[in-house]
């Protein structure tokens, strides 16, 4: 039976993975044992998903970026160059803490920028947008934008990725798509 997604002649795909139907890897990419790999996925080069990694439909995940054994992300996240996800909150290399790995969730739509860290076992909500270089300690609400490190909230995100700027009534509008969003107690949900 032909494969129905695109490897390059470079990538390593171990047996036993699960590879969805029209997913592209690239350059020097290693696919290992155990991981989920959705539909329409794009791996950059030199990326690195490890076993009983998941990755839903529609993932984004560009170069150089190693996905640690505890990582699921749901539908639609970008994972930008050179981020960098952990597994265990206390390595050290003379204590063997396999099988001890935290999880981490990536929620539907979530965006996490250049050179990101993102400690494990944290939550990071739908449509969040992690930015550039940040370091990420504890979970992130949907729709939040966060920097810096440790990072902080600095205002709210539309599910097209532009910062959205309430009115009186805590009303905002994406200026790309126009869909509203509300935000109360201090949480922000889209009005349908």
């Amino acid at each position: 039976m032909e494969k129905e997604y695109f490897s390059h002649e470079t990538a390593v795909i171990d047996r036993g993975c699960k590879i969805g139907k029209g997913t592209k890897i690239w350059h020097f990419s290693h696919i290992m044992p155990g991981c989920v790999i959705g539909e329409r996925c794009n791996l950059g080069q030199n990326v690195v998903v490890m076993p009983e990694v998941i990755l839903g439909t529609n993932v984004k995940v560009q170069n150089n970026v190693s996905i640690y054994t505890g990582v699921i992300c749901e539908d639609d996240v970008f994972f930008g160059p050179s981020m960098v996800f952990t597994n265990i909150i206390n390595p050290r290399s003379a204590v063997v803490r396999r099988g001890k790995y935290e999880k981490t969730l990536v929620r539907k739509g979530a965006s996490i920028g250049a050179n990101a860290t993102i400690i494990c076992g944290i939550e990071i909500g739908k449509y969040a947008f992690i930015g550039a270089g940040a370091v990420v300690i504890k979970d992130v609400d949907p729709y939040a934008l966060v920097v810096g490190n440790p990072a902080r909230q600095i205002g709210w995100m539309s599910e097209y990725g532009h910062k959205l700027e309430f009115d009186e009534n805590n009303i905002a509008i994406c200026p790309e798509s126009k869909e509203k969003y509300r935000v109360h107690n201090n949480k922000v949900e889209k009005i349908h």
